[in-house]
């Protein structure tokens, strides 16, 4: 809906003035950030799904100093390190690290590169490092986010670490992935 009033120009013409263009544009803006915070809260619950079910695997057999356990057609258990976590795709997965958790509850090996592992890892790593009411940093460069990884994994890895730590983590990245949520949803700071 505009406001168009007339106005006459020098010569005697009338014209008409659009008055509405602002508001067009302020309503424009505001759809754009709805759009924004939907897209967020979205993402958000895929996270949480994500990280509830790595719970699950790292639950039910959790592993250290290799990113999955798995077992043989032979029967035979073996762990798999960062090097062959291809081969999680191709046998049954007993059991994850943390970091292998979330990758194995998202598909598997051929998914960490996706946005869902990553961003997923980068709330873990917020939820384990970071203060409770700071924002999640969710696009770290590549040495960053690397950097990111080789934390969770070395408190993974820690001697004295156990399953109901890592399960409570992720549990905990949950809670951290519900107050993103509700942040996405209070209204923005008027400026």
């Amino acid at each position: 809906m505009s406001i168009a009033g007339t106005r006459t120009t020098a010569d005697g013409l009338t014209t008409e003035v659009d008055r509405g263009w602002r508001r067009r544009r302020a309503e424009r803006r505001r759809l754009a950030r709805q759009d924004a915070a939907s897209a967020r809260l979205a993402e958000l619950h895929h996270i949480q799904a994500l990280l509830d079910e790595a719970a699950v695997v790292v639950g039910g057999g959790w592993v250290q100093k290799a990113w999955f356990a798995v077992r043989r057609p032979s029967g035979e258990q073996v762990t798999l390190t960062a090097h062959r976590i291809d081969a999680a795709d191709y046998a049954e997965v007993t059991g994850a690290c943390l970091v292998g958790g979330i990758v194995h509850a998202a598909g598997g090996p051929s998914t960490v590169h996706s946005q869902l592992v990553q961003r997923t890892l980068d709330l873990t790593w917020h939820t384990l490092y970071e203060d409770d009411g700071a924002t999640v940093r969710w696009c770290p460069s590549p040495a960053v986010r690397a950097s990111h990884v080789r934390d969770l994994t070395r408190w993974n890895d820690d001697p004295r670490r156990t399953r109901e730590e890592v399960v409570s983590l992720l549990r905990s990245a949950v809670t951290t992935a519900d107050a993103q949520a509700r942040a996405c949803l209070s209204p923005p700071i008027s400026r």
